[in-house]
């Protein structure tokens, strides 16, 4: 676990591998629990018998369930005790190369991109790339942008 206690610390950080989380289980239960906060019963990810029989032979994880872990994975990884706030900004691009079959092991890679200069602090943006176990294609690539105030 890295822990970043400046911005400066942030920027000298920029471009460089942070870290890579623990592995996460995705079971069913998750799967339901976000089809139920969601709204998204779509068969593929909750009809247990049409999607064994469907294209990947199993339910799979939504993408946006892989896409909800990665403030899970970067807690892990790395933690900012910087002065001020820290507020989500957004996503600059995000990719679903792979599909996460039910029972499969993810976790995260994450890398510090760009940092860049801002009238109240600096924008950072972290790059993750989750790995599914055994398969060689990510589940998701992506591009989170956060400010870090000061």
């Amino acid at each position: 676990m890295r822990t970043f206690t400046s911005l400066d610390d942030v920027a000298a950080a920029a471009g460089t591998e942070i870290g890579t989380s623990d592995w996460l289980q995705i079971d069913q239960a998750r799967i339901d629990a976000f089809a139920d906060a969601t709204l998204d019963h779509q068969w593929i990810h909750v009809d247990v018998e049409a999607a064994a029989a469907g294209p990947f032979g199993s339910t799979i994880a939504h993408g946006f369930l892989t896409l909800s872990l990665l403030p899970r994975f970067a807690s892990q990884v790395f933690s900012f005790e910087t002065p001020g706030a820290r507020l989500n900004y957004g996503l600059d691009k995000v990719r679903f190369p792979s599909p996460v079959p039910v029972g499969s092991r993810v976790r995260s890679h994450v890398r510090f991109g760009e940092v860049r200069d801002l009238p109240a602090g600096k924008q950072l943006v972290i790059e993750h790339t989750v790995e599914i176990e055994g398969h060689d294609k990510p589940a998701c690539v992506a591009a989170h942008v956060v400010l870090l105030l000061s």
